[in-house]
């Protein structure tokens, strides 16, 4: 099984946040089995430098990267995110990484309660 890290996953372990723990777990025990959206590595870098850690993401880039496989949403299916937030009331980001789960055939894993909405993918809650 391959999953797709949402960034709240890498967040939480960059940021020392509330559940860290089960996330630097979950990281070291499925490694090789990662993947993340270009859309989560974006976000990460927009909180990361709005907060101005840029020694931070750097070393995020240079450490996690390497081990992750890099997923994107073709174009053809960027039409389909306003009927999946319609669908399932997902916002703009949890739309994408819903329909990159859906074409690679991966599982999300978040922190995000708002997948529970969710039944044609599996999503795996820490």
């Amino acid at each position: 099984m391959m999953f797709l890290l949402d960034s709240n996953i890498f967040l939480a372990v960059l940021l020392n946040e509330k559940k860290d723990a089960a996330c630097k777990e979950f990281l070291q025990d499925n490694q090789g089995k990662l993947c993340i959206s270009d859309f989560t590595l974006h976000s990460i870098g927009v909180v990361l430098l709005r907060l101005g850690k840029t020694a931070l993401f750097k070393k995020f880039l240079e450490d996690a990267l390497p081990l992750l496989s890099l997923v994107t949403l073709p174009l053809e299916l960027y039409k389909d995110i306003p009927a999946v937030k319609d669908q399932n009331g997902l916002d703009f980001d949890d739309a994408y990484q819903y329909l990159v789960a859906r074409h690679a055939g991966l599982t999300i894993v978040t922190l995000d309660r708002d997948f529970v909405k969710i039944s044609d993918v599996k999503v795996k809650f820490l």
